[in-house]
């Protein structure tokens, strides 16, 4: 319902996507918000909607019951942000969703190569991201393992 309010539709009913609303949800732990989040993206224009559609579905996977529902909803969710920041390499932001999953992400998935690589990129690209994201950025430095506030 949260979500529906966050949503702006055009003419051809095609979902807006809303970086403010999808970066508290996917801070959060409302597995239904990250449900609502998941089907407003299917139905967005956005060009990198499966980055954005993956990297919520791999957080999602941390709430879920059950280790193979869990690790089939995370490597659901891996082949979408990886498969998009292949395509798309140079897209901080993507780098950014990266970063965040990496570090919160259980040791033993061992999905965490790339934090050092993408951190540099996305300190290095900062002036490239949206300044919606790049505040979440900010934001998310305050607490990050790898990002700093003085890097920004």
């Amino acid at each position: 319902m949260v979500c529906m309010a966050n949503l702006v539709y055009g003419q051809s009913s095609v979902a807006k996507f809303d970086r403010v609303a999808y970066y508290e949800v996917i801070g959060g732990t409302d597995l239904e918000a990250m449900e609502s989040q998941i089907a407003l993206l299917d139905k967005s224009s956005l060009k990198n909607k499966d980055a954005f559609t993956g990297a919520l579905m791999m957080k999602r996977a941390g709430l879920l019951h059950g280790a193979s529902q869990k690790l089939k909803a995370f490597k659901a969710g891996r082949v979408k942000l990886d498969a998009a920041i292949t395509r798309e390499s140079d897209n901080a932001e993507l780098r950014f969703l990266r970063l965040m999953i990496q570090e919160n992400a259980p040791g033993i998935l061992g999905y965490n190569d790339d934090l050092e690589k993408d951190k540099d990129f996305i300190i290095a690209h900062f002036n490239s991201i949206p300044e919606s994201t790049r505040q979440v950025i900010r934001d998310y430095s305050r607490q990050s393992k790898t990002l700093s506030q003085s890097d920004f």
